[in-house]
Parts: C-alpha cells; structure tokens; sequence
C-alpha cells in the first residue's frame, strides 16, 4: 500500500489580511510537504456551500449560526488554495495545523502559534472563527474537497528533491 497522499489545504481569508502567508507555507515546506497545485481564488457563496455544508457537513457538526458566520468570513478577501503531497499528508497536515478552535489547538501548531481564540468568544462577537487555515480530515474528505477546487490540468505530478529517502 502506497503512504503518499494528496491533502486539500486552504490559507483562510484572515491569513491573507493578515499578510502571513509566506509564514504559513514555509511551516509545511519545512515538515516536507510539497506542493502540486496551488492558486488564489475568492468563492462565492454558492461554492462555499459546498464545499462546507455538501462535503464538509459543517452545518449538522456545528450548526447553522456557525455555519453563516464562516461563509461570511471566507468572502471577506481572497483565499489561497493548495494540494500537498507527502508521506500520509492528511494526518500529517493536520497535526501542524491543530484542531478547529485555536484555543484548543497544541502549542506549536499553526492555530495556537497564529490564532488563539475560541468558539465561545467568535460566537459571542457573531464573527467566523479566525483559525487561518482549512484542512482536510481524511483521505476521502480530501479526495472530494480537491476535486471540487481543482481540475486534473492544474496538479503537477514531480518528484521533490527529498523523495530519494522514499524510494
């Protein structure tokens, strides 16, 4: 069985208001993880919906409330999508990433170090919860979250300098 997978990863809209992009992508770059396919884009409504309600189920884990709060804040600028590929990525990226309330999140991971805040303090202010970072929760989840934003032209298939310790 073949470890290496694909993994759907999104830079939020806070992370690019905020400017840290280049941080964030350089914390995967350096846990080796590569990028095939990455681009900017800003979804509609429409595109959200699915992504977060269709695929995600977004609405049945946290509610409807939450659930409008997001797809406001993911319109307010632009997101930047990316798939990287490694050694069980899914797992993997979500580990750097940390859970969904950054407050939860572990030290050292990207919603604890970038993020810090609650589900109740969000709630309370009836804004998304700024954690910077969408990622996919399994390898079936990623599967259908990267087809909906990429078409199969647009992911390269290479070998990083680092797969000689895979072969």
């Amino acid at each position: 069985m073949d470890l290496i997978q694909r993994t759907l990863v999104v830079l939020k809209p806070d992370t690019i208001g905020r400017s840290i992009t280049g941080e964030i992508i350089s914390r995967f770059e350096r846990a080796w993880l590569h990028i095939v396919a990455m681009k900017m884009l800003r979804p509609d409504k429409d595109f959200l919906y699915h992504h977060y309600e269709n695929i995600g189920k977004m609405i049945s884990r946290r509610w409807e409330k939450a659930f409008n709060e997001t797809i406001k804040m993911m319109t307010l600028w632009p997101v930047i999508a990316m798939i990287f590929e490694w050694v069980e990525a899914v797992e993997h990226v979500r580990k750097l990433v940390g859970v969904t309330e950054p407050k939860a999140a572990a030290p050292g991971t990207i919603r604890w170090d970038y993020a810090n805040m609650s589900f109740q303090y969000a709630d309370n202010k009836k804004i998304g919860i700024p954690n910077l970072v969408h990622a996919s929760w399994s390898i079936d989840e990623a599967t259908e979250e990267i087809k909906h934003r990429f078409s199969n032209k647009e992911i390269f298939d290479y070998d990083p300098i680092h797969s000689i310790f895979t072969r």
